[in-house]
């Protein structure tokens, strides 16, 4: 009677486990949508590195409104493979996009904000407006 009441694993796996468990290492990872950023504030300005290899710098888009800068990507791919029929033997899309945005302080030059793109890094130089310097004066209380 114990050999009747022992399950098999694969039916234990099949109705116990989740269908569509896109964690499991079959499913690609879609869970990472983020590039890594990292923000230097220098005293000249600040720096912002934004981390995508295998990017091209038209895949980027840079806005300014008021004082809020974003940061966005969108990028699609498709890749074929035919048999000699010229049927698809297999067919596959690949879709990815990012969007950051970073609240700018009132001491930065607007106007004067630059970006480039080289070996898998977006840098964003976001210069700071010169510190006025003003004179101590002593104004006497009369």
């Amino acid at each position: 009677m114990t050999g009747l009441m022992r399950r098999n694993n694969f039916f234990d796996d099949f109705f116990t486990k989740e269908l569509f468990d896109f964690n499991n290492a079959g499913f690609a990872q879609s869970g990472i949508t983020q590039p890594s950023v990292n923000v230097k504030d220098m005293d000249e300005g600040f720096e912002i590195q934004v981390a995508a290899p295998g990017m091209k710098k038209e895949d980027f888009t840079v806005n300014l409104e008021r004082n809020v800068l974003t940061i966005s990507s969108e990028k699609q791919s498709q890749n074929e493979e035919k048999d000699e029929d010229g049927n698809f033997s297999r067919r596959e899309f690949n879709y990815s996009s990012f969007r950051r945005s970073f609240t700018l302080p009132e001491a930065v030059e607007h106007e004067n904000i630059e970006a480039a793109y080289e070996d898998g890094l977006l840098k964003i130089s976001v210069p700071k407006k010169e510190k006025s310097t003003q004179m101590l004066k002593t104004i006497e209380v009369k």
